[in-house]
């Protein structure tokens, strides 16, 4: 258990009856989303405590019932509206991260005001997105092990598509990393081509991009990347029919959700060795078992979900969410809200 109330005197203000704040953070977590100015930064406003369990218990709903503030994390406890109890003293839960669905009951949004920190992540995931989809081009991992093979290539071997430009890409989902993702890859020189039910064709050609039907952006593009939001309605997304549509020799790259592609379809797909994949997210959820066959197929480049980045990352995050607190115990709106009506869209 951290705390600040052994913070000197000077930064306490006489007479004012300060917010109380739970972060809800395993001791890992809690060192890589709370850096020393962070920590110094809630100091300010409130008095804060940690509780680094993982599991619903009477010591955190006895400690729930006394704050006025919730800080959440990848390792919190799920959040049910009866551990809130019947008299809600929590008016905030600031969620350090974008994905808040599968943290608490959907209830849960009708009591209390609930904000996350999605924003920091956009650009690293894109990042990861252009640099999977560059490596897969330009065939890195082809050539890497050719010379760990000792093969000595000559101007006889020569190969064509090495280069992203001129490339139809297709974007599937068109959110925060969607939006990052056409701004890097604008400057190649791609054909940007989108799916997203939720936006409409302005928006996307503000992007240097022209909206398509999920099929014809399937059967067209040479580059598939997902980045949708996983939902009921895009859960196995792409069946065996629409990755059936996507052309031989197509690059498909999901830095999103596993379950957006349904897996034996894929692996059926790529057992013909007609497309290839970049993964950095699976179905069933990393990490991966170690027996997978996608772990030993050479049509597939695998990373362990780290396209979020890393410490810089969840610094940023952390951050973010801070500041949503500050906000709050000043009187001032909070700005990153989620209402239970924003569940059905995010993943």
């Amino acid at each position: 258990m951290r705390n600040n109330e052994a913070q000197s005197s000077s930064t306490k203000t006489p007479g004012l009856v300060r917010p109380r704040v739970l972060v809800l953070a395993s001791d890992v977590l809690f060192s890589h989303f709370f850096s020393e100015t962070a920590r110094a930064r809630l100091s300010e406003v409130a008095q804060w405590s940690q509780y680094a369990g993982r599991d619903d218990s009477a010591q955190l709903r006895a400690e729930m019932a006394q704050v006025d503030v919730l800080m959440t994390t990848w390792h919190s406890p799920f959040l049910r509206t009866e551990m809130l109890g019947k008299e809600t003293r929590v008016r905030l839960i600031a969620h350090c991260g974008g994905e808040v669905k599968s943290r608490m009951e959907e209830e849960v949004f009708d009591r209390v005001t609930v904000t996350n920190a999605a924003e920091p992540m956009a650009l690293p995931v894109a990042e990861m997105a252009l640099t999977l989809m560059l490596t897969l081009v330009r065939r890195l991992p082809d050539y890497a092990a050719e010379m760990r093979a000792g093969v000595v290539r000559t101007n006889e071997y020569i190969s064509r598509g090495e280069s992203a430009r001129g490339r139809k890409v297709g974007l599937i989902g068109f959110g925060r990393i969607g939006r990052a993702f056409a701004r890097l890859v604008e400057p190649l020189g791609v054909d940007l081509f989108v799916n997203d039910p939720y936006c409409d064709a302005e928006m996307v050609a503000a992007h240097k991009g022209k909206l398509l039907d999920l099929d014809g952006l399937l059967s067209s593009c040479s580059v598939v990347v997902l980045a949708a939001g996983l939902t009921p309605e895009t859960r196995n997304l792409l069946d065996q029919r629409r990755l059936s549509l996507m052309p031989d020799g197509a690059y498909l790259i999901n830095v999103a959700r596993g379950g957006l592609v349904d897996m034996n379809a894929l692996l059926a797909e790529l057992r013909k060795s007609r497309i290839t994949v970049a993964l950095d997210v699976t179905d069933p959820l990393e990490p991966l078992p170690p027996d997978h066959e996608l772990r030993r197929l050479p049509n597939v480049l695998l990373t362990p979900h780290i396209a979020a980045g890393g410490i810089e990352m969840r610094q940023a995050i952390g951050a973010l969410a801070v500041e949503e607190v500050v906000r709050f115990c000043k009187g001032e709106q909070v700005e990153n809200v989620v209402t239970r009506d924003m569940l059905a869209m995010m993943t």
